[in-house]
């Protein structure tokens, strides 16, 4: 049995807009950077994005396979430049 319903906003009309935390790094990042590395059995996928005042490195996911790890930082790292602003170096 399908039961129809009226469609409902995924969200409420008052939701405030999305704003940056105080503690937040929302500066504009000038590189990025992906490594792979192998870590009990499996192979890490980490970011590191440089900060005018630091650099952040997160793991992204992890893979079975170092073909697979490679092939999703070079992904990831396509996807990151294009928010990078400014000249690419290297």
């Amino acid at each position: 049995m399908i039961v129809m319903s009226e469609r409902q906003s995924p969200f409420p009309e008052e939701r405030p807009p999305t704003v940056a935390r105080a503690d937040s790094s929302a500066d504009d990042a000038w590189a990025v950077e992906t490594v792979v590395v192998h870590e009990r059995g499996h192979w890490a996928v980490d970011i590191l994005v440089v900060f005018d005042d630091g650099v952040v490195r997160k793991r992204i996911n992890t893979h079975r396979t170092r073909g697979r790890a490679e092939l999703a930082a070079s992904l990831i790292k396509r996807a990151a430049e294009r928010d990078l602003k400014g000249p690419r170096f290297g």
